[in-house]
């Protein structure tokens, strides 16, 4: 999940109370009648000042009162990490992908491991990235519980905003396969992934 605050927006005339979220690439707002989606790459000036946050992009300026944490909301958008840093991969892992349809994400992911099984889950991997696209595909979430290092983690990757894959049915086959989830990931503006691994308790001593 992205960086999220509840806050006070301004843009022009409007001024709303609501939520401000730094997604992947992307500054949003929901409040009111106040809707914002800017891209980074559209902002031409960032700045932050007595915990106002000021943006400016080609349809105009914004402003988000977000007190102490301006100055590293700016700072994030100025440098935002790379989704394989939100999604802690390591280059002595050993990983498996299955299902993943978004192939420059697995050439980044190849490129950055020690050695990527892809279109399997291979015994002992480090993290198992399963690409889901409808609720009857997560049943295998307890095979592949078996496949990870009881420190490792599987990573579900679904489209965002698609009823038949909630984020809901995400949480509840994952705990009906032992597991945990941990963190949420915008992984791109169309893919979310969501974090599970074994609970310390029935990991082996």
């Amino acid at each position: 999940m992205g960086r999220e605050a509840r806050c006070t927006a301004h843009v022009g005339r409007k001024r709303a109370t609501g939520t401000a979220r730094l997604e992947t690439d992307t500054l949003q707002f929901r409040g009111g009648d106040l809707r914002l989606s800017i891209p980074f790459k559209s902002m031409t000036k960032i700045s932050a000042h007595d915990g106002t946050l000021d943006i400016s992009y080609p349809e105009g300026k914004a402003s988000l009162d977000l007190g102490t944490a301006a100055p590293k909301w700016a700072d994030k958008i100025r440098n935002p990490p790379s989704r394989l840093q939100k999604l802690g991969v390591k280059p002595d892992w050993c990983a498996s992908a299955l299902g993943v349809d978004d192939e420059e994400f697995v050439a980044e992911l190849e490129h950055a491991v020690a050695k990527l099984w892809i279109g399997r889950a291979a015994k002992d991997s480090d993290a198992i990235f399963y690409g889901v696209t409808k609720e009857a595909q997560l049943a295998r979430l307890e095979k592949l519980k078996g496949s990870i290092k009881p420190n490792g983690a599987i990573w579900v990757i679904r489209p965002k905003g698609r009823p038949e894959i909630s984020e809901t049915a995400v949480m509840v086959a994952g705990k009906a396969a032992g597991l945990v989830d941990v963190k949420v990931v915008s992984l791109s503006a169309t893919h979310t992934a969501e974090k599970f691994v074994i609970p310390l308790a029935d990991r082996p001593r």
